[in-house]
């Protein structure tokens, strides 16, 4: 996908940016009403934050003018009407390229970690009296 729209993430995301992400990957799974989406994404084990119906709502309506999804009314015989969401070709490029940003961040987040065990270790090893030279 397009290097310069992944240039423009940063390395930590605001919840209101990560929620986009997730909504494009259940919506890739499957085309879903407002309602499932919501319980689907507290279900999820990739939830980054908190989502109240409001939040999930305001994004579905910004993707949908982005063109990342696409959105029409459902009339059920029984209850009120129900706003179908569905991914775009645009929505999967944007899906492509969250996950590679997350891919990226987990390699980064896996090198600090990395390095902070051997820090962490070095430090032990300071602590029993072992010398480092």
């Amino acid at each position: 996908m397009n290097d310069e729209l992944l240039g423009k993430f940063e390395l930590t995301i605001p919840f209101e940016r990560s929620i986009q992400a997730e909504l494009l990957l259940l919506l890739g799974q499957k085309p879903s009403h407002g309602y499932e989406l919501i319980q689907r994404l507290h279900e999820s084990d990739f939830q980054i934050g908190e989502a109240d119906t409001a939040t999930v709502y305001r994004n579905l309506r910004r993707m949908d003018k982005d063109g990342l999804i696409t959105s029409h009314w459902e009339v059920g015989e029984s209850g009120p009407g129900r706003r179908l969401y569905k991914l775009t070709p645009q929505g999967e490029d944007a899906l492509k390229t969250w996950a590679k940003y997350m891919a990226q961040q987990k390699i980064k987040l896996e090198n600090f970690l990395k390095a902070y065990l051997q820090f962490e270790s070095s430090m032990i090893k300071k602590e029993d009296g072992v010398s480092l030279t």
